[in-house]
Order: C-alpha cells, then sequence, then structure tokens
C-alpha cells in the first residue's frame, strides 16, 4: 500500500498510533475558581468571567493568549498589576491570568513566547508571561510561574487579546493636530515628556486625547497620561497587542490608525502619541520609517539622556524627514547638557516647566496649525 499524508493520518486516527500523538487537553474551570484569580491590566479588556476551558497538553501558546498560571518563585515582580491599576502583592501558589507576549527591554527582561506550556516567567509586572532569555545585571531573577492552561470560552480556542480590540474605523473629517514623543531609549523620560505635553495642551485650552502605540503592557504610562488631564488614554493593548515586539510593520501601522482614529470621533483637538523605546529598536525604527507614521504627525519632541543621544537622534529623525520640533527628557535635569545640547543642535530644549507653560503650547499649536493647514490644502 502506498503511503500518503491522508493515509497516515486515517491510521493515526483508528490504530494504535493515535495514542502516540500528542494532543492538546481540554478541562472546566469554573467561575469560582477564576473569580479569586488576580487578572493582570493586559487582560482587562478580555471577558475572562465567560471562560469555561482550560486548554493544556501539546496546545502551543501564541502572542497575546490568555493563560491561568501558579506563581512558584518570586523575583523582580514580586506584585502584578491589576486590571483597576493596583499594584497587588504576589504569593507562591497565587492563580493569576496573563496574556503571552514577546519582552523587549533592556533595563529589564527580553523574552519571548515559548512554544509550550512550559514553566516559564512573568517578564513585566503589567501582565506579559514569557520565556526570558537575557536580562540586566542589576536586576534580580525574573518571577516563575506555571502555566496551567490557556483560557478558552470554546473548547477548541484560547481566548486572546485580539478577540477584544477596538475595531478599525474610518477616521471623520480631518485630522487633529498630533505629536509624537520618541526618544533615544527605554528610561530616556519619554512618558513624562508626554504627560507634561498633555498638561501645556490642556492648560493652553485645548481638549487632548493620547495613545502609547508600542510597547510592553502596563497601565502606569496610561494612568499617568490620564492625571495629566488628557480625556481619552488608549495603548496597544486596546488594539489587541500584551506588547510590540515581533509585531509586523503592517500591524504597527494599524494599531497607529486605530487608536489615532478612535482619538480623533472622541473629539479631541490634538493627540500626543508615544512610541517606546529607542530608535534602535526594530518595531520602533521600522514604524518611524514608515509613510504612515510620517503622514499621521505633525510634530515630534525628541527625548533623551544627554547631549550625545540627542543629536544622534535629532539627525537620525531629519535623515527619515520627520519634524522634529524640540528635546527634552533626562537630560533637562542638568542646566550643562541643557547649554550643551542647544548649541550642538540649535532646537529648543524643554523641561517640564517649558513643556507644560500654556503660553508656551500656544505658540507650539500656532505653528503647527500652520504646517497642518499646509498638508491639508496641499
Amino acid at each position: 500500500m502506498k503511503l500518503t499524508m491522508n493515509t497516515l493520518t486515517d491510521i493515526a486516527d483508528q490504530g494504535p498510533l493515535a495514542a502516540e500523538i500528542p494532543r492538546p487537553s481540554v478541562s472546566p474551570v469554573e467561575t469560582q475558581r477564576l473569580a479569586k484569580v488576580k487578572s493582570a491590566y493586559t487582560t482587562r479588556h478580555a471577558p475572562i468571567s465567560e471562560a469555561g476551558y482550560l486548554i493544556g497538553g501539546s496546545v502551543k501558546p501564541a502572542p497575546g493568549d490568555l493563560v491561568l498560571a501558579r506563581v512558584d518563585r518570586l523575583g523582580q515582580h514580586p506584585r502584578i498589576e491589576l486590571v483597576n491599576g493596583r499594584r497587588a502583592p504576589l504569593f507562591p501558589g497565587d492563580e493569576i491570568v496573563l496574556c503571552y507576549g514577546h519582552r523587549y527591554a533592556p533595563d529589564q527582561f527580553e523574552g519571548v513566547v515559548p512554544d509550550s506550556l512550559e514553566p516559564c516567567h512573568m517578564v513585566a509586572a503589567g501582565g506579559i508571561a514569557a520565556r526570558v532569555i537575557s536580562k540586566h545585571s542589576s536586576k534580580k531573577d525574573a518571577t516563575r510561574i506555571t502555566p496551567l492552561g490557556l483560557l478558552g470560552n470554546t473548547p477548541n480556542r484560547p481566548m486572546n487579546l485580539a478577540d477584544s480590540a477596538l475595531k478599525p474605523i474610518i477616521p471623520n473629517g480631518n485630522p487633529p493636530m498630533t505629536i509624537a514623543v520618541v526618544g533615544t531609549s527605554m528610561n530616556a523620560g519619554k512618558t513624562m515628556t508626554a504627560a507634561y505635553l498633555i498638561k501645556g495642551l490642556v492648560n493652553s485650552g485645548l481638549k487632548v486625547g493620547a495613545a502609547k502605540v508600542t510597547g510592553t503592557g502596563s497601565g502606569g504610562d496610561i494612568w499617568l497620561m490620564t492625571d495629566a488631564g488628557a480625556e481619552r488614554v488608549l495603548d496597544f493593548t486596546d488594539a489587541g497587542f500584551a506588547s510590540t515586539r515581533h509585531v509586523s510593520l503592517r500591524e504597527l501601522e494599524g494599531i497607529v490608525t486605530t487608536l489615532t482614529a478612535h482619538l480623533q470621533h472622541a473629539g479631541v483637538d490634538a493627540i500626543v502619541l508615544e512610541v517606546a523605546d529607542g530608535l534602535f529598536q526594530d518595531e520602533t525604527s521600522a514604524l518611524l520609517s514608515s509613510a504612515v507614521f510620517g503622514q499621521t504627525i505633525n510634530g515630534i519632541i525628541f527625548a533623551a539622556t544627554d547631549a550625545m543621544g540627542a543629536v544622534t537622534g535629532v539627525n537620525w529623525l531629519f535623515d527619515h524627514g520627520l519634524p522634529v520640533m524640540a528635546v527634552s527628557g533626562v537630560l533637562t535635569a542638568a542646566p550643562l547638557m541643557i547649554r550643551e545640547t542647544r548649541s550642538a543642535i540649535g532646537l529648543p530644549v524643554m523641561g517640564l516647566d517649558q513643556l507644560s507653560d500654556p503660553g508656551i503650547m500656544n505658540t507650539i499649536v500656532k505653528y503647527l496649525d500652520c504646517r497642518l493647514h499646509s498638508r491639508q490644502t496641499g
């Protein structure tokens, strides 16, 4: 008999070979059990109470899949950020719900989604499950977890963050003025720059929306932008991604267009976008180099830790045809570094006081309004 793939499949389904083929296992999960688990920020849009099944065995997790896991050993992250923003202490034996995702964080962990439900790590307090492949030498080992199974609302398909994503919508009318905050690296001061920029725009009388378009799922930046006065704040988890590491350029562009369209529909006058990590990070570099990003934004404020980083970053952005307006970030804590930077690049260097000043923001708004009108009229 000639063996074909169909023949082998038939034999495997009918004979003793079937026992040798690994298959997923499915078991019911009680609502009462799920009500007691600690669910992370990344899962906040997922209807966890509707999960009726744990899918385990040979299943291969994908980025965005929701996983019920047991805490085995505490490490760098002894707390989990809950859906409401509270950082709850973890204890060995706790059951938690996270999303699988890759992580890129030079100051903390580099992690990848494993190929199986093997023991792995919680690599971010916001709720990312991954296998650590490298870490910063100053950090403790990552918190160890054992996945108990993927959550499913049917026996055949795991629940994924993408199932609860905002739907793409068509922008209505002309887009609002949009300013992006990008930087040299993690911890360059991007989020604080974005927050004080929001505050300044609000102080100048504008209704502001904000979005973090790349990074690792965490609520801290979102709460800060909200507290700065933004009317509506979104991030990539709203678009269905637990993190944006190893996300394609097309998907990154989709995140930007979806989030900005929803902010525009909220009736805001201005949008502030934060792009995570630094210019040399793969996804950041790809997004900033794309035509979609260039057409979305009207100006950029660049956050840097020192003058050399500011010069290199601003030149990179200018080389890619992007409209850098000013420099800010960690370097503005040092007057000497401010003078060095201003002398080297000839752009305004704005500390937090300047960013939140309504007079300065009015000047920037008028400048950007002129550029925006010029673009719209061709």
